[in-house]
């Protein structure tokens, strides 16, 4: 069960993602462009350059059906760099709640509505799992 403990404003700037999230001890979470809610994470990666080894990036993690439940998700491109997965995260985390907001948004709007259900595609291209 989820404890909703009061916001504690000594841990950093709620504006920002960072701050939100040690500010409520719990992901940001905003209602996409496509009307579906999002939750959010700082991820990190290798971006194989020597000038800026790791990369900081935003999952989206999609929400929905009758019960909560994980739907889908949207990854960013890298959003800032470090030369530790620290720095990368810091980076990421200091994004304001707008720019996430926006950069959810124009990952919604850059992906194409899907035409059919998945189970039906495969159906239609005579898959073992379809016949």
């Amino acid at each position: 069960m989820a404890r909703h403990e009061p916001p504690d404003h000594s841990k950093g700037d709620e504006r920002t993602l960072g701050g939100y999230m040690a500010v409520h001890a719990r992901p940001a979470a905003f209602e996409g462009s496509d009307g579906r809610s999002y939750t959010v994470a700082i991820e990190t990666d290798e971006t194989g350059e020597r000038a800026r080894p790791v990369g900081g990036y935003i999952l989206f993690v999609r929400w929905g059906g009758v019960e909560p439940e994980v739907t889908g998700h949207i990854e960013s491109p890298f959003l800032a760099w470090g030369a530790t997965i620290d720095e990368a995260t810091a980076a990421v985390g200091a994004l304001s709640l707008h720019e996430v907001k926006t950069q959810l948004d124009l990952l919604v709007g850059a992906k194409a509505p899907p035409s059919r259900p998945w189970w039906d595609a495969m159906r239609e291209e005579g898959t073992e799992h379809g016949t």
